[in-house]
């Protein structure tokens, strides 16, 4: 498949159901690495707890999200992180040229959900920023099934959705638009997550 398809499959679902998903957005041979490289931070205590909130207003709240993270850098000598975040630049080219967006910047972190974790129901956009316009997660996981849990839930006027986190699966939406939440996962629940941003 393309990269333009793959793309494609993710942008058009967005358009049509504010909620883009792609079950194939990365290759097989990527999401192998890139869980591998957070199984590696993991053994060497390189991720921390979640906050919430930005800047002073930054705390950790377990009441509310429980998982751990590790932010990626485009300084990383990893080959996987690298691509991923090359992925991440041509689809966002892609998103600009197509759908006008504007967008020039992005984050992201691997994120961590132990078994038992969880992240109460939210909006990604910062009351005191707007310069989260669009959220971008894909999954990790292999052989996850309805039993192990840890969906992502997501609310719209119409509905509400919930997602399996499987590996090379990911999901696109408005950062300020859509609440979401991780319902409680129980098993180790692994994904890149991040943030389409115009600053």
């Amino acid at each position: 498949m393309s990269e333009e398809s793959d793309f494609d499959t993710l942008i058009d679902s967005y358009v049509q159901t504010n909620t883009g998903i792609d079950p194939l957005f990365i290759s097989d041979s990527l999401a192998t690495g890139l869980r591998g490289h957070i199984l590696h931070a993991i053994s060497e205590g390189k991720l921390k707890a979640a906050g919430t909130g930005n800047q002073e207003g930054n705390a950790v709240r377990a009441a509310i999200r429980s998982d751990q993270i590790c932010w990626l850098d485009k300084t990383s000598k990893n080959p996987f992180e690298l691509e991923f975040l090359q992925q991440v630049d041509d689809f966002i080219r892609i998103l600009n040229s197509t759908c006008y967006t504007g967008i020039n910047a992005c984050e992201f972190h691997y994120a961590v959900y132990e078994k038992d974790s969880f992240y109460k129901r939210h909006l990604d956009q910062f009351r005191n920023d707007d310069s989260r316009r669009f959220s971008l997660i894909t999954y990790l996981n292999n052989d996850w099934t309805e039993e192990d849990g840890g969906q992502l839930q997501v609310f719209t006027e119409m509905n509400t959705r919930k997602i399996l986190p499987h590996s090379r699966t990911a999901v696109f939406f408005k950062s300020d638009e859509l609440e979401h939440e991780v319902m409680v996962t129980h098993r180790q629940r692994l994904s890149v997550t991040g943030w389409l941003k115009r600053v």
